[in-house]
C-alpha cells in the first residue's frame, strides 16, 4: 500500500498532475491524500489587527468549507473518471502555507511521494521567487514528482537518471524508482558528466552497487564530457526521447542558490517532461 500525497489548489495545472498521478499508479493499491491549503488575506488581516474575533472565525470557517467542498468535489470527479478498485481518497483542508503543511503531514504520515503540478518560471521570478513545487522540493525528505503543465500521460518507455555515482543503492527513493521501472518495463539511462577527472574509489564503487541494484532491469551508462549537467541533458534529450527526467537533490547555501542555480531548480522551472526528484541523505 502506498500513500501518495497530492497537493492542489483547483488550478487546471495541479488537477492535471493528481489525473497523472492516477495512471501513473494505476497497478498499486494507494491511498491518495488531496491536500488543499489557503491563506485567505482577509482572515490574516483580522488576526493580525485585532478587527473582530466573530468576523475572523466566520472567514476562516467560510474559506474551510469552500476548501472542503472543493476536494470533495474533486474527488468524485477522480473517482468517475479513472475508477479503480486498488485507490481510496482522502481529503484535507488546511489553514497553513504549503510547504510547512507538507513538512508536518509527512512526519506524521508513512507518504511514499508527492506529485504536484508546476507552471515553471523565468527571470527574475525563477531567481528570486520561486514555484511552490521548488519551495516544496527544498523541504521535502519523500521523493516529489513534478508534472509541468499541459503534460499527457505516457507509459514510462525512457526513464533518464542524472547522477554523479555519489549516491549508492541505500538512496532515498530508488525503491521507488525501481518500482517504476520495472512496472513499465522502462529502459533506464544513467547520465554521467565527465570533467575530466576519474572516479574516486567510492564513485566507482556507487556504480557497481547501482549496477547490481537494477541487474535484472534494462539499464545503461551514457557519458557527456565538459558541459554544465544541465546542457547535458538537454543534450540527451535533443536525440533521445525521455518520459521522465530523475535527479537527487543536493544541499546548497544560499550563495550557491543564487549565483549557480542548481540543476534541481532549472529542472522544475524549465522542464517539458515530468521529473522525479529524491531527497538528499
Amino acid at each position: 500500500m502506498k500513500t501518495i500525497l497530492l497537493p492542489t489548489d483547483f488550478s487546471e495545472t495541479s488537477i492535471n498532475a493528481i489525473t497523472y498521478a492516477l495512471q501513473l499508479f494505476k497497478n498499486d493499491e494507494c491511498t491518495f491524500l488531496i491536500l488543499n491549503t489557503y491563506q485567505p488575506v482577509a482572515v490574516f488581516t483580522a488576526s493580525t489587527y485585532g478587527i473582530n474575533a466573530e468576523v475572523d472565525m466566520d472567514l476562516g470557517q467560510l474559506f474551510q468549507k469552500k476548501s472542503e467542498s472543493k476536494i470533495n468535489a474533486l474527488i468524485e470527479d477522480m473517482q468517475h473518471r479513472f475508477p479503480n478498485r486498488l485507490h481510496t481518497f482522502q481529503g484535507r483542508s488546511t489553514f497553513n502555507l504549503l510547504s510547512l503543511e507538507i513538512e508536518e503531514l509527512v512526519s506524521v504520515i508513512a507518504v511514499d511521494a508527492i506529485v504536484m503540478g508546476t507552471n515553471g518560471a523565468s527571470g527574475l521570478k525563477e531567481v528570486f521567487i520561486g514555484s511552490q513545487t521548488m519551495q516544496v522540493i527544498k523541504n521535502s525528505k519523500v521523493p516529489v514528482l513534478g508534472v509541468p503543465a499541459g503534460s499527457t500521460f505516457k507509459n514510462l518507455e525512457k526513464i533518464l537518471f542524472t547522477t554523479d555515482y555519489k549516491i549508492n543503492k541505500f538512496q532515498k527513493g530508488l525503491s521507488l524508482l525501481k518500482q517504476l521501472v520495472q512496472t513499465f518495463s522502462s529502459r533506464l539511462t544513467f547520465l554521467n558528466v565527465y570533467q575530466g577527472t576519474a572516479f574516486t574509489a567510492q564513485q566507482k564503487g556507487n556504480k557497481e552497487s547501482l549496477d547490481r541494484f537494477f541487474e535484472y532491469d534494462h539499464h545503461l551508462t551514457h557519458i557527456l564530457e565538459s558541459m554544465e549537467v544541465i546542457d547535458a541533458i538537454k543534450s540527451y534529450q535533443s536525440s533521445h526521447k525521455v518520459d521522465m527526467v530523475v535527479l537527487v537533490r543536493n544541499n546548497h547555501n544560499f550563495f550557491e542558490n543564487l549565483i549557480f542555480k542548481p540543476v534541481v531548480q532549472k529542472i522544475v522551472h524549465h522542464s517539458q517532461v515530468p521529473f522525479l526528484i529524491l531527497p538528499p541523505e
